[in-house]
């Protein structure tokens, strides 16, 4: 890997004052070593290191930046918000509009209350649902991870029974006992908790296409399952679209999937780069929350007008010019370049891809769930990236985090990228 003397630097420095050197553990390079980029600015499809190089960013701020870095509109749109004040701790119309704009998107929204972070929206989904049904039990899936909220906080158990055991410090026992982790596409093990425990489940949370174990897209029967046991014992079926919603159609996952949960969370791209998040569902269940109801959440920096501004002239540039058959058809030429070189290469792999979102695993075994994600070749992986960033292609820097695309990226920029990729690859032929 090549040297970075400032960003080198930089991370010392960080290091001094700021725990591990980063604000959130997935930027410290860990699933990689060496030293994590600092980055100076961005524009379009690139990002530019303090080193001052240039990377074809296909992290778009771990998903929200569809749009590419610095769209006009976006940054129109925020400096007319900022002119006229950056928080209120009170109503505003933008928080209305942005609304409307969300329950316009997705059916299954009928109302949205919008926070400050994707972990608020998962966290609150969850009370909702616990409000709502007056029960205790949530299932989560082992590999979807859905915020830092003390109770999601979980590894998988030995068997579909198990309850979630803590893994993080500071997350007491109690807080995960009402915890149950399955495994992500199994339906006869999600059959069988609802058969035991159905009538106190609250609800079920589930990334609909996975992110955050590397890309996995869900079977049919397995959604089918999961819409017909949540209605059968009553369960809420909470789908986290923190990552997925508006970037694999403008309805989200759901709508490219065809499904209809009883909530939803949102993040990312509902914010067009600011910090946000959402969670909507049918009236009668939004209407528990506080003050129309008695299940509380708050937030002073909930719904703040430049949030607000970012994600609308961000969904508005989505709805009057779709990119996604773009986007699918730029994702499906890199797939199809990618299987090429690491096939010449005789590299062991398997490319999960659903539109736009993407993931190549150093694995000769098909990527269904956490369990087949873990036998990838996680040292491969990280020679790969340092392979890739040395040619000036900024991927996730782990294994098991999805890739994106924007709209500003051409077929020119494909087309590079699997060249550098067939480069990077002979070096483990």
């Amino acid at each position: 890997m090549s040297t970075r003397p400032q960003s080198s630097a930089a991370f010392e420095r960080a290091r001094k004052v700021i725990p591990g050197g980063v604000n959130s553990p997935a930027r410290a390079f860990g699933g990689v070593g060496g030293t994590p980029l600092f980055i100076a600015r961005a524009d379009g499809p690139y990002l530019f290191d303090i080193d001052h190089k240039r990377y074809l960013d296909f992290i778009g701020s771990w998903g929200p930046m569809i749009l590419g870095h610095c769209h006009p509109a976006v940054v129109d749109a925020v400096m007319a918000a900022v002119r006229n004040g950056s928080s209120y701790g009170a109503p505003c119309e933008l928080e209305t509009e942005l609304a409307e704009r969300v329950v316009e998107a997705v059916p299954s929204v009928e109302m949205v209350r919008f926070v400050s972070s994707g972990t608020e929206a998962t966290m609150s989904a969850i009370r909702l649902a616990r409000g709502y049904t007056g029960r205790d039990l949530i299932i989560k899936f082992a590999g979807c991870y859905h915020g830092h909220v003390d109770s999601l906080l979980v590894s998988a158990g030995s068997s579909a029974l198990t309850h979630g055991v803590p893994n993080s410090p500071g997350v007491p026992k109690g807080c995960t006992d009402d915890t149950l982790v399955l495994k992500y596409n199994d339906c006869a093990g999600l059959a069988e908790v609802f058969r035991a425990k159905g009538d106190k489940i609250a609800g079920v949370i589930i990334e609909p296409v996975v992110g955050n174990m590397g890309l996995v897209p869900p079977t049919s029967e397995f959604r089918k399952e999961l819409r017909r046991l949540t209605q059968q014992y009553g369960a809420l079926l909470i789908y986290d679209e923190v990552m997925t919603g508006f970037r694999l159609a403008y309805g989200g996952a759901q709508e490219l999937l065809g499904d209809s949960p009883d909530i939803t969370a949102f993040g990312k791209i509902i914010g067009g780069g600011y910090p946000v998040g959402a969670y909507g569902g049918r009236a009668e269940v939004m209407k528990k929350i506080m003050p129309a109801g008695p299940v509380f959440q708050a937030g002073t920096l909930s719904g703040n007008p430049v949030a607000m501004a970012a994600g609308i002239a961000t969904l508005k540039e989505l709805k009057a010019n779709p990119p996604y058959r773009q986007l699918d058809a730029l994702g499906a030429r890199l797939e199809a370049g990618l299987r090429t070189a690491a096939t010449d290469a005789g590299v062991p792999h398997q490319i999960n891809r659903i539109g736009n979102m993407w993931t190549l695993f150093f694995t000769a075994t098909p990527v269904t769930d956490f369990d087949t994600a873990k036998t990838s070749d996680t040292k491969r992986f990280a020679r790969f990236f340092w392979e890739m960033m040395d040619r000036g292609f900024y991927l996730p820097c782990s294994q098991f985090e999805a890739a994106f695309l924007c709209t500003q990226m051409t077929e020119a920029h494909i087309d590079q990228t699997i060249v550098a990729a067939r480069e990077a690859l002979k070096v483990f032929a």
